[in-house]
């Protein structure tokens, strides 16, 4: 058996997509700590880590074995310090701000030997201003994770102009060793997944305020007309309106393209809290 890329993985946010992560590595033989501020933050990441496994055991997907061995593997702590000493790969899953991203990273930096690889799982901001500042450079990278990480295949890794080719290559092997599929793209503002996904979500949206058609009628068209697995509006009900609204703003500014316009309707929705999924109510009545 191949020996694994990293072995030892710290995931810095404990919410659905951190703890989502931090599955996924543990599941593929690494220990893992998963750090957040608060033990309840934690708390209900590992419960969510718990439930997923707990679901796979009783389809059948994972023996009760496998699920145990798992959880075993993952340790967690409110201690960012602590947390990076020692790591190989530390991933950041914190909130969709560059403020926020920046401060971790300039912690984790200063706790982390300088070989440990950081990475940002962000779905849209320029890593190079993530990173600013961050040395060695060579060692920064995206990895770009999609939601729930234990069962979408997709793996975004993304390459600042200053990332190594052998951080790079590491990170490739890393992936195919999680059980994900990757694709390789350059630091540019929404990389090759948000930029189209949120395009074709803003268009629906455009479609549903002129009347063009339902929301229903509009998905089933993505769906059964160019098979795709889920249709926009109800994609952007799932990732959360006001989520994807920020990502546009930000491409609106960052590529200066009128096709990252943000549809007074949905603008509308986020104000009224019609979040999609979190909320009860989107597009769809959840």
């Amino acid at each position: 058996m191949t020996e694994l890329e990293f072995k030892r993985v710290t995931i810095l946010g404990a919410g659905t997509m951190g703890a989502g992560i931090a599955q996924v590595c543990a599941q593929a033989g690494a220990r893992v700590c998963l750090c957040d501020v608060s033990d309840e933050f934690l708390e209900r990441g590992l419960s969510g880590i718990r439930a997923f496994l707990d679901k796979g055991v009783a389809r059948g997907k994972l023996s009760a074995k496998g699920a145990e061995a798992t959880f075993g593997r993952i340790e967690s702590s409110t201690d960012k310090a602590a947390a990076a000493e020692g790591a190989e790969l530390i991933i950041e899953a914190v909130p969709e701000n560059l403020d926020l991203k920046r401060s971790v990273f300039a912690e984790l930096a200063k706790a982390a030997s300088d070989a440990a690889v950081l990475a940002s799982n962000t779905s849209s901001l320029s890593l190079a201003k993530v990173f600013a500042g961050i040395e060695p450079a060579a060692r920064c990278v995206g990895t770009h994770f999609f939601n729930p990480p234990p069962i979408m295949p997709l793996l975004e890794i993304v390459r600042p102009a200053a990332a190594s080719s052998q951080v790079i290559a590491r990170l490739l092997r890393f992936a195919a060793q999680i059980g994900k599929q990757a694709i390789l793209v350059k630091d540019s503002p929404g990389f090759a997944t948000s930029r189209l996904g949120v395009c074709l979500g803003l268009e629906a949206i455009r479609m549903v305020e002129a009347g063009v058609a339902s929301p229903e009628d509009i998905d089933k068209a993505m769906e059964l007309g160019y098979r795709h697995p889920m249709g926009p509006l109800r994609l952007t009900d799932l990732v959360g309106l006001d989520v994807r609204m920020a990502i546009a703003d930000y491409l609106r500014h960052e590529l200066d393209s009128p096709a990252f316009e943000v549809p007074e309707l949905m603008r509308e929705m986020v104000a009224q809290g019609k979040l999609g999924k979190k909320s009860g109510q989107g597009f769809y009545p959840w």
